[in-house]
């Protein structure tokens, strides 16, 4: 019995902390459109030519998200789920867009008007492969900016590394028991 729950104690420990790198909850459910040039002035940053990501991965935000312009330089991870059109959206892609400006508001018009979030055409064909004027999409604001996948690989190692110290401890303090 006493070996079980020697056991029993690495395996929570290594689960909770792979469990980290999985996440059950989704984002919130909207709709996008999509704008094209010109982008300045933006009601964000106004013509700063920087506020753009090199990516051109960015958006305006619909009334929804806009929070009185506190949604400015926010990222959101934005998937496509479905369209009016079966095959529009790419299947498993998800984008992470800057909010550099307010929908209503914008320079160019929207392909559709009252979405949640306005993706600039790279962004928009990011997540589809049909011209549509608007998609459903589900979203998130991201917290933290893209890491690539080399990095959750490095986390995964070094955490299993420290339960199998930690188990190694507990193991030798036992025996010292």
């Amino acid at each position: 019995m006493h070996i079980k729950k020697r056991l029993l104690l690495p395996f929570v420990c290594y689960f909770l902390s792979v469990s980290q790198f999985f996440h059950v909850c989704h984002g919130d459910v909207g709709t996008a459109a999509q704008y094209s040039p010109p982008y300045l002035p933006t009601a964000c940053f106004g013509e700063d030519q920087t506020q753009f990501p090199s990516s051109n991965l960015f958006a305006a935000a619909g009334d929804g998200i806009w929070d009185n312009g506190a949604s400015c330089g926010r990222q959101y991870l934005v998937r496509c789920i479905s369209a009016s059109q079966p095959g529009t959206c790419v299947p498993d892609q998800t984008i992470q867009v800057k909010i550099v400006d307010y929908a209503p508001t914008a320079l160019s018009p929207p392909s559709a008007q009252s979405t949640t979030i306005v993706l600039s055409e790279t962004a928009f064909g990011g997540i589809t492969n049909i011209p549509m004027d608007s998609i459903n999409v589900e979203f998130q604001q991201s917290v933290l900016p893209p890491l690539p996948p080399i990095f959750f690989l490095y986390k995964l190692i070094t955490l299993s590394f420290q339960i199998l110290q930690l188990h190694n401890f507990l193991f030798i303090a036992s025996c010292r028991v």
